[in-house]
């Protein structure tokens, strides 16, 4: 069966029917580059969110936590970057209160119905003068056209060097429904629900409840499966807006188009965790790592986990070195039972390893299909019928240099 959705290139946050977005800059970066941005809907939409699972959550998760308990619904989300509010005690809890304040009032919605949330530096007090000039100039700003989503993606970025965008259209009950999602995040992703920021937008009718559940059922596949650097952020958090504007009935799991929408969502997602991993600082090439012939899905995604975590298999990748003991030697650590004795291993289509022994392949092939821009890593156990799938990245020289100087 073919995929039940149509790719959008063109497509962004704004596209679902309802929604406006925008950005600008606040002077929270020292470049001219956006720092404010936000997204706003026209009418309450049903919401949901994952968060890091790190212990030191910064205060907009706390907040927008709160939003979200009112009566899971959102009309806006009000993002900045260029720092974390992480870190900053109880007068980082008032900023970031402070925050949605003020842009409920700047649009005239219910302060519970504001989600907000900050990427950046962590540990120093926002520049609250300069968030309040920004936010009292983004309605202004706000646009249902492209460049609404262009501007709102600026906005979210830090050490980033592409935004991140995704989007489908599907039909349910003989409705065009569109799912888009924006997400940043290049370092210190290692994430255990989803990227450092990511949203999602949707005219499709769900309840919220039912949104939360697809929402943690797509991340565990699509988020959760990423890796840069091995590091999980204080700021982590992922939240989807369903305006239910498209018409239609509202979606059930019972529902003829539910498993559409949710291969949609699951694309949406899937994309832009895939362009977090290619984008990981000091990046050259991404990573996939399929795991097929597992015990289960869960031991699956373990093994393609400490795969493209190793630092040896990530350094490896970036010298185009097609040393596949790194790989069996990450198989073999991940904590869950495999048949040391039946291990297949390619790098695409080259088989470097069969039966848990070394087979005779073309060195110099494999350096030339190394050295591309896209690197498949593809295990069987031969031990069960799980599978998975994990997107990382290489370990370059850039990556120390940008993180060695991250804030000077």
């Amino acid at each position: 069966m073919g995929n039940r959705y149509e790719i959008v290139p063109s497509g962004g946050v704004t596209t679902p029917k309802g929604f406006r977005a925008g950005g600008l800059h606040c002077g929270l970066k020292k470049t001219d580059r956006h720092d404010l941005g936000a997204i706003v809907c026209e009418v309450p939409a049903a919401a949901a969110a994952v968060y890091t699972t790190n212990l030191f959550q910064a205060a907009p998760l706390q907040v927008t936590r709160e939003s979200l308990a009112e009566e899971g619904k959102l009309r806006a989300i009000l993002v900045n970057s260029g720092n974390a509010n992480a870190c900053t005690g109880r007068q980082g809890e008032d900023d970031a209160r402070s925050m949605r304040s003020q842009i409920a009032e700047a649009i005239g919605v219910p302060k519970h119905q504001v989600a907000v949330a900050s990427t950046g530096v962590i540990g120093e007090l926002l520049k609250m003068d300069c968030v309040s000039s920004g936010i009292a100039a983004l309605p202004g700003r706000l646009r249902s056209d492209d460049q609404g989503s262009e501007d709102f993606c600026q906005a979210i970025l830090t050490t980033d060097l592409v935004k991140k965008t995704a989007c489908v259209k599907l039909t349910i009950d003989g409705r065009e429904v569109y799912i888009a999602g924006a997400a940043k995040g290049s370092g210190m992703i290692h994430p255990n629900m989803a990227t450092m920021l990511g949203f999602v937008t949707t005219d499709a009718a769900i309840p919220a409840a039912l949104l939360q559940e697809l929402l943690r059922e797509t991340t565990d596949v699509t988020f959760n499966m990423i890796t840069v650097d091995g590091d999980t952020s204080t700021n982590d958090m992922l939240v989807a807006m369903a305006s239910g504007l498209a018409g239609g009935g509202e979606l059930s799991r019972g529902h003829a188009d539910f498993a559409a929408f949710a291969e949609g969502l699951r694309y949406v997602c899937g994309e832009l965790a895939k362009a977090i991993a290619r984008d990981g600082e000091g990046a050259t090439k991404l990573i996939e790592t399929t795991v097929t012939g597992a015990r289960s899905d869960e031991d699956a995604r373990a093994i393609a986990k400490t795969i493209i975590g190793s630092s040896l298999v990530k350094s490896a990748a970036f010298g185009a070195d097609a040393n596949w003991g790194r790989i069996i030697a990450a198989v073999g650590r991940a904590g869950v039972p495999v048949d040391v004795n039946t291990v297949d291993i390619r790098l695409g289509d080259i088989v470097v390893l069969e039966q848990s022994r070394p087979v005779a392949f073309d060195e110099d092939a494999a350096l030339a299909y190394l050295k591309g821009d896209t690197v498949a890593i593809r295990v069987d156990l031969h031990y069960g019928e799980g599978q998975a799938v994990a997107w990382g990245c290489d370990l370059t020289y850039d990556y120390v240099r940008i993180n060695a100087a991250y804030r000077t």
